[in-house]
């Protein structure tokens, strides 16, 4: 059996012989010797029996207690308050940050309510510039026909008239309903020498 395979530009051929795997471990376990046993624990040694400490240990030990407390106490204040400085620049950022959203939110609310509002202003305008076209075309109307009917019932004139060197000639004709009055005028010009 044999795997060819190319690296780099070279071609490379494993060729791998069949053997007996089983053979070959059974081969390498007679040759191994045999583990050897465990070593055996030592036994503990018995503890020594404390002796009470001096007075002057005694008291070492509690002013190293209390140093140490001290300490710990003094590490354990300094974190706490940088934990509450930190914790009260968050609250102060968050403070900020929903002023600011806040601000936003209040801004677009503005902006729509006046776009709102402006919409309305100019449907209103538009309804009641509609209104008043069709009203005033009705006022037209009327006005059309009182005009007519008036100038029907009252009368209404017609006049020719005639212009000369020195004088004008009028003539008017004014009919009022059925009657008919007729103005025949002359008026002479004032001649200058």
């Amino acid at each position: 059996m044999g795997i060819r395979f190319c690296k780099d530009g070279q071609c490379c051929e494993i060729i791998i012989e069949d053997v007996d795997e089983t053979t070959v471990w059974r081969e390498k376990d007679k040759k191994k010797p045999p583990p050897p046993p465990p070593p055996k624990p030592k036994p503990k040694p018995k503890p020594k029996p404390k002796k009470p400490p001096s007075d002057r240990v005694q008291a070492a030990i509690k002013i190293q207690a209390w140093w140490r407390g001290t300490l710990l106490r003094r590490t354990l204040l300094h974190a706490a308050l940088r934990a509450w400085i930190i914790q009260c620049w968050w609250r102060h950022t968050l403070a900020r940050l929903l002023e600011k959203r806040r601000k936003a939110a209040l801004e677009v609310y503005a902006w729509q309510t006046l776009a709102s509002v402006k919409l309305q202003s100019w449907f209103r305008m538009w309804r009641i510039h509609q209104r008043y076209c069709r009203l005033l075309k009705a006022v037209r109307t009327i006005q059309v026909s009182w005009r007519w009917h008036s100038c029907h019932t009252r009368g209404f004139f017609q006049g020719i008239y005639e212009l000369t060197g020195n004088h004008l000639q009028l003539q008017l004709d004014i009919f009022l309903g059925s009657q008919v009055c007729r103005i025949t005028d002359c008026i002479p010009f004032p001649i200058k020498n």
